[in-house]
């Protein structure tokens, strides 16, 4: 059956209307891996050189042990924001009388045409094969390269897992990223305890005990069975779906929001939107990452002056409205010839958009409350520039929203996706990221900082206070743009 898959896939492709386009993009992306595992080939070929100068009181096998498990956390958090899911290829075969066993090996196979399971071999076999072959035996070179492919064939069988089960519950997503993230900070921020460690323990045996190799074979071999077992159990929609009904109550029903009437309904609709897809969930992944971006600039300071503080305060508080916002209307593409005849009023629709900003952008003030550690000023300023970003950047993205008319299809993966990326996403960023300086750097340069975040913080809830009436700008602006938005959507 796999050769018949293979025929079949194939033959979908050349029959494709858009396979120009298909076959330009997939040449640029060949190119543009080639070039990747080229860099990490000339990375892996020097890594004996770059260990030495990096733990130079170490022995080579000991300072390559103890980067392995730490760069299989990375490469976990890289295939969770990168890796696809071969789901999409098989369903036309769910309601022929083929066994499930053949769909569910054929996905598992092709799950593993993967570049990410390309770099371990280009990274570190080069290592492996200058410096543990001639330093040790045959039998610990072989359980190195047994543990290495295993742990990869892990990664990507549980990155595959944790992403089916956020297709069910978006929240399982954030939680695993989430977790990577702690347990690299609990190392290098808190210092709790040391991955480099930990991994020298476990690979660092494998010279005087080989066997140990079993390990990883043993949890990437279970990986694979939770997987087989899982998507076996899944297989068909309906199956899915009464699973999923009977399993848990949905994760993005708020009963908080119900107190808002129908805002508070088109806000749960957005969070289920967000959630639920890919593209629009990698927003959100991106903004919770960037929380870690003041420490670029905080652990700094002489390199960096006051101003650094109003740039970051802003953008850590408000990156979800600029990558998420831009797009208002292209989020919602496929279906939107129905929400111009549907009843919902545009004036809640608006109010809808600025309560989510209002609630994530919130989430954001309180993530960034931690850098109080570099002073109460600090802090200060990132709440002004929060009351900036819900007074005057919610407004400006909004008005720049409704000049977005290309079409974003959520079905699609995250990764080197363009769609809906036009000269508007690249222009909305000057008055954005400008207009709070040119309030600010005057008065900086006049020696009254204290002015200039005073009268930033006043526009900002001069805002916030006049928003029925931007909303209703918004409105006016939208009624002589929707139609060359639907005709924008239109167009696949």
């Amino acid at each position: 059956m796999t050769s018949t898959f293979i025929s079949h896939e194939l033959k979908a492709f050349w029959r494709t209307k858009n396979k120009g386009k298909s076959i330009a993009v997939k040449i640029i992306m060949a190119l543009l891996i080639l070039y990747l595992l080229a860099c990490v080939f000339i990375v892996g070929f020097a890594l004996d050189k770059i260990l030495e100068k990096m733990f130079p009181k170490d022995e080579l096998v000991a300072s390559f042990s103890g980067i392995l498990i730490l760069y299989y956390l990375y490469d976990l958090l890289l295939r969770l924001q990168l890796q696809e899911l071969p789901t999409l290829r098989v369903q036309p075969y769910l309601h022929l009388p083929i066994k499930r066993n053949s769909l569910v090996s054929y996905l598992a196979a092709t799950s593993l045409l993967s570049v990410f399971n390309l770099w371990p071999f280009i990274l570190f076999f080069p290592f492996i094969f200058k410096v543990i072959i001639f330093d040790h035996s045959a039998l610990v070179t072989l359980a190195f390269i047994a543990a290495i492919i295993a742990l990869a064939v892990f990664n990507n069988y549980l990155a595959l897992y944790i992403k089916r089960k956020a297709n069910l519950n978006g929240w399982v997503f954030l939680v695993a990223v989430g977790t990577v993230i702690l347990l690299t900070m609990g190392d290098f921020s808190w210092h709790l305890y040391s991955i480099r460690g930990i991994s020298f323990a476990f690979f660092g045996k494998l010279i005087t005990q080989p066997a140990l190799a079993l390990v990883p074979v043993l949890i990437a071999a279970a990986m694979y069975y939770l997987n087989f077992i899982y998507l076996k159990q899944n297989l068909y929609l309906e199956d899915l779906n009464s699973s999923k009904a009977s399993a848990y109550k949905s994760s993005t029903e708020y009963p908080l929001l119900n107190r808002f009437g129908s805002v508070g309904d088109l806000v749960a609709n957005e969070i289920k939107l967000i959630l639920r897809n890919k593209r629009s969930r990698s927003a959100l992944t991106m903004g919770l990452l960037f929380m870690f971006y003041g420490l670029i600039f905080y652990t700094n300071p002489k390199a960096y002056g006051e101003w650094s503080k109003v740039f970051v305060g802003m953008f850590m508080t408000g990156i979800f409205i600029i990558n998420y916002g831009q797009f208002m209307y292209s989020w919602q593409a496929s279906h939107f010839d129905g929400i111009l005849v549907s009843k919902v009023n545009f004036t809640d629709f608006l109010k809808a958009k600025y309560m989510l900003f209002t609630m994530v952008s919130t989430v954001a003030l309180l993530l960034t409350t931690p850098y109080v550690y570099f002073g109460w000023r600090v802090l200060m300023i990132h709440c002004i520039m929060y009351v900036w970003n819900l007074g005057v950047n919610t407004t400006i993205i909004l008005y720049f929203a409704n000049r977005n008319h290309r079409r974003i299809d959520l079905s699609k993966g995250a990764s080197f996706n363009w769609e809906g990326v036009g000269a508007t996403q690249f222009l909305v960023s000057f008055p954005l990221l400008v207009t709070p300086f040119i309030i600010y750097i005057p008065f900086s340069l006049l020696g009254h900082v204290d002015i200039g975040l005073g009268i930033i913080a006043a526009v900002g809830i001069l805002g916030i206070l006049t928003r029925q009436f931007w909303i209703k700008k918004l409105v006016e602006d939208y009624n002589t743009k929707r139609y060359t938005l639907a005709e924008g959507f239109r167009n696949k």
